[in-house]
């Protein structure tokens, strides 16, 4: 298990490099991870290009926060997240523009928002449904979020962004690139898109789940 210190640094270079790239902007998004019973998560209202690793609020599994700066609101819906999927140690919040450009389509599929457009989105989404929207840091999230992540550790959020579980934090942050570069080539393709068939993910998941 890594220390408090290294965990609190792992999360500031994953934000600054999801950042870098243009997955976060402004203060928009947010990070935590599990460390036993504690929570890291990154503080309410910070930017992931200047946060600094003393900053990182930690928090009990029960919200109780217990030093650093005020965690993010959305913290409910990241404490949700770990109740429903006890192998998750990590959650990347994104409001990335495809994914979020996906989340806010009219007739969305609230069940399964995109489809197995390529292997590696197959191989790691078993599907990604919507959370309905609720305002940010409404605490009805984390019931729906709880709901949905028994299922699945990738969601979109309505009109709002996406949520990616991992082991890891560089698993949950690279399943939300996932996310995000699946939702961008749907949205480039538009109804000229070549769906992977249900037995051609069904081989895939076989082989390598």
């Amino acid at each position: 298990m890594q220390s408090p210190q290294r965990e609190a640094a792992d999360l500031v270079s994953i934000a600054r490099s999801l950042f870098s790239r243009g997955y976060s902007f402004g203060t928009a998004g947010n990070l935590s991870i599990r460390l036993g019973d504690l929570v890291y998560a990154t503080p309410t209202g910070s930017s992931f290009e200047t946060m600094q690793a003393e900053q990182i609020s930690i928090c009990t599994m029960d919200g109780t926060h217990t030093a650093g700066l005020k965690p993010t609101k959305e913290l409910p819906f990241h404490l949700a997240a770990y109740r429903a999927r006890s192998t998750a140690s990590a959650v990347v919040h994104l409001h990335s523009t495809y994914a979020t450009a996906v989340a806010c389509l009219r007739d969305l599929n609230m069940e399964d928002a995109l489809p197995a457009l390529t292997a590696y989105f197959a191989m790691r989404v078993p599907s990604l449904p919507v959370v309905p929207y609720l305002p940010p840091g409404d605490v009805r999230l984390g019931t729906e979020v709880e709901r949905l992540a028994r299922n699945t550790p990738a969601m979109l959020m309505q009109n709002h962004g996406s949520i990616a579980m991992g082991a890891t934090l560089a698993e949950a942050s690279a399943l939300a690139e996932e996310i995000e570069q699946t939702a961008k080539v749907f949205l480039l393709l538009g109804n000229r898109a070549q769906c992977l068939s249900a037995e051609q993910v069904s081989e895939l998941r076989r082989r390598f789940s």
